[in-house]
């Protein structure tokens, strides 16, 4: 935990995450932890604020995730978000209910009789979404902004602030301001977390957690996090220590093993490159449950490095791995109530047979906080402005089973797609953009002939951090030019759709 930090207890909610998120933006430090953190630890961290998110339940129900909040407050002002309002409530001696007839789901409004700070209009559009309300504050709370339904909306206390809505989510208007009010009013918290200290924060954990003459096997993806991972590395223990890895998994998209491994050589890098296209086909023959290809594809990447740090010749102490905390997060949910959404190959630990520990200097950053970073060290853009790849490469790309036909479809289709995207000067506007390949076939007419060929499906998202994103609007007329394009040029695809889903409810990728 950074100094003067803030600690987010996660109480279930799909948009804790976004709380965290929220606050870094506002320049200060933020990190999750289950609702159930020990208190001592929280005190150790010498946060400057707490918040309580939301979460799926009662505060009522038997397995409802419950704690004593007075402690909580005894050590910073607590902020109470929708569950978390309705837990403040409930454990300083006020009255929660259900809603019955009456709840609270979508927009509303919020009329503030004493706006938690002036930069608050009287009236506030918000978003809400939830079956309680506190029906009674507790002794010495206001109620000092109320619903449409004239429920409780926010309650205020010396040590408590305390809403009904969610100002995390951007269908909440001025919900920043509200989070900024917080941050900066009530706990007095200063603007620290920028690159620059990002970059010493992280310099100096490297150096404290691998030893003076330890050595570092990194594996490198191509992509932006592990590619910063290797520059900070490389710049805290000396590239002589650190030995970089790119593996050709035969996941790739068109040839870009060999511009890559170039990429990674001209930027310095002590690295190698490693060919085990064949070892990752032979593992993923057949499997079609994406999760079951995940972690086939983790598996032999660990053997691969395995092997790899054994032809080295130095005894290498480290694994690095690009890590994200929105990998974390989606991964499993160690530090708190919320569902797993999917597993990620580098998330999970290490296998005891490596010898080996784990460093993750990204683990608790957010993808553009990762790009800042990489500007910081004066990586060039060309690296730093690269599309989010996932791991798993083109399998999870692929709705079933993965076999070279199907991977060669999907390289030649994305090739098209890319630079169709970069030559309208539309690459750099979109946060990702690809092509997935449906486990379905249509009719179609090519050259006069019946065809009967399998569906690609585009993906183009805008996102300011990959936890949300928008599916991006292009003009038809682009849209029409990429499809003739695949249809005429791609053999096996004779249909060519385009995905207009938003993360949530989708997710960005497919699998």
């Amino acid at each position: 935990m950074v100094e003067g930090g803030f600690a987010v207890l996660d109480f279930g909610s799909q948009l804790t995450q976004l709380i965290a998120r929220r606050l870094r933006e506002l320049g200060v430090y933020s990190e999750l932890f289950p609702f159930d953190a020990d208190i001592e630890k929280i005190r150790r961290i010498r946060p400057k604020g707490i918040i309580l998110s939301g979460g799926p339940s009662s505060v009522h129900e038997a397995d409802a995730p419950l704690r004593a909040v007075k402690p909580l407050a005894e050590i910073a002002p607590v902020m109470g978000i929708c569950y978390g309002m309705q837990l403040i409530a409930k454990e300083l001696g006020g009255v929660v209910e259900s809603a019955v007839t009456k709840r609270e789901y979508g927009l509303n409004q919020v009329t503030w009789t004493q706006p938690f700070s002036t930069d608050l209009p009287k009236v506030q559009r918000v978003w809400m979404s939830h079956g309680d309300i506190v029906k009674v504050p507790p002794p010495g709370f206001k109620v000092v902004g109320t619903s449409e339904t004239q429920h409780a909306a926010a309650l205020k206390h010396d040590r408590y602030w305390a809403v009904q809505f969610h100002p995390e989510v951007s269908h909440t208007e001025h919900g920043m301001d509200l989070l900024k009010a917080f941050v900066f009013e009530q706990c007095k918290a200063e603007r620290n977390w920028n690159a620059p200290n990002i970059v010493e924060h992280l310099l100096g954990e490297i150096r404290a957690k691998v030893g003076a003459e330890d050595h570092v096997l990194c594996g490198l993806s191509g992509g932006v996090d592990s590619t910063v991972v290797a520059a900070l590395l490389s710049k805290a223990l000396g590239v002589e220590r650190v030995h970089c890895v790119f593996v050709n998994n035969g996941l790739l998209r068109k040839n870009e093993y060999k511009d890559v491994l170039n990429d990674y050589r001209g930027l310095g890098l002590n690295v190698i490159g490693v060919n085990a296209e064949n070892a990752f086909l032979k593992a993923l023959a057949g499997l079609e449950d994406p999760e079951k290809k995940r972690k086939a594809i983790g598996h032999v990447f660990i053997e691969v490095f395995q092997k790899t740090a054994e032809k080295i010749g130095k005894e290498l102490d480290w694994l690095a791995q690009g890590t994200l905390y929105p990998d974390v997060i989606e991964s499993v949910s160690p530090r708190g109530a919320s569902v797993t959404i999917k597993s990620h190959h580098n998330v999970g630990g290490l296998p005891e047979k490596m010898n080996m520990k784990l460093v993750e200097p990204l683990r608790e950053l957010f993808k553009d906080e990762a790009r800042a970073i990489g500007e910081r060290l004066g990586l060039p853009k060309a690296n730093l402005g690269r599309h989010p790849f996932p791991g798993p490469g083109l399998a999870i790309r692929i709705m079933g089973a993965v076999n070279k036909e199907d991977l060669d479809i999907v390289r030649e289709a994305d090739d098209i797609y890319i630079s169709e995207l970069k030559s309208a000067g539309l690459y750099d506007r979109i946060w990702q953009a690809f092509c997935v390949l449906l486990p379905v076939r249509t009719v179609g007419v090519q050259g006069d002939a019946r065809t009967y060929d399998k569906v690609l499906a585009l993906r183009a998202v805008t996102s300011h951090d990959g936890m949300t994103a928008d599916w991006f609007p292009f003009e038809f007329g682009f849209l029409q030019k990429v499809s003739n394009r695949i249809t005429n040029e791609v053999k096996g695809v004779n249909r060519v759709v385009y995905d207009v889903t938003s993360k949530p409810p989708g997710t960005i990728e497919w699998e």
